[in-house]
């Protein structure tokens, strides 16, 4: 007992020394923010149902009569092109899932819009929010590091087989 007790207090001394003794190793570097700039961006959506919009999961309800289906996941993988036309350029593609949680057509949506051609090439910006009227930027990579934003959208097309989307994004990013 003696021999505990004193290999204890052995340890607690040794243990303050090395605390005393010892310095916590920081190097401080100034911060130097890079200027926000401010970027307006013009696309189209092209979607074609059942090719780059599929659905994942659904639920299994049969009292539904809303034309859009209740509690649905979609996944989709769509072109952004520069123009409504079908043969316009594409500049990059929308990659991400939906799901169609309301009766109205609401949406809540996590998708990307990657960018591979032009001054862009490389970048993508990160979408989270909700459908309506417009969708929050929270993210995004390459050139738009650190971005935050809004991209409003317009409805061109919308059919049983295809929909177009005209965005207008608006990208606050360093």
């Amino acid at each position: 007992m003696k021999g505990t007790l004193m290999l204890s207090w052995i340890l607690v001394i040794c243990l303050s020394q090395v605390a005393v003794l010892s310095q916590y190793y920081s190097d401080t570097l100034p911060y130097h923010p890079r200027p926000p700039k401010v970027t307006n961006l013009h696309f189209f959506m092209h979607e074609h149902t059942g090719v780059t919009a599929v659905v994942v999961a659904q639920a299994n309800i049969t009292s539904n009569n809303s034309s859009v289906t209740f509690a649905t996941l979609v996944s989709v993988n769509d072109p952004l092109r520069t123009g409504p036309e079908p043969d316009s350029e594409v500049i990059g593609n929308v990659q991400g899932i939906s799901l169609l949680a309301g009766s109205n057509a609401s949406s809540t949506q996590y998708i990307e819009f990657g960018f591979n051609t032009g001054k862009f090439n490389g970048s993508s910006l990160s979408i989270f929010s909700r459908g309506e009227p417009g969708l929050a930027v929270v993210g995004g990579r390459g050139r738009f590091m650190m971005a935050k934003g809004i991209a409003l959208f317009n409805p061109i097309l919308i059919n049983a087989t295809n929909v177009i989307m005209e965005f207008n994004v608006t990208v606050i990013h360093y």
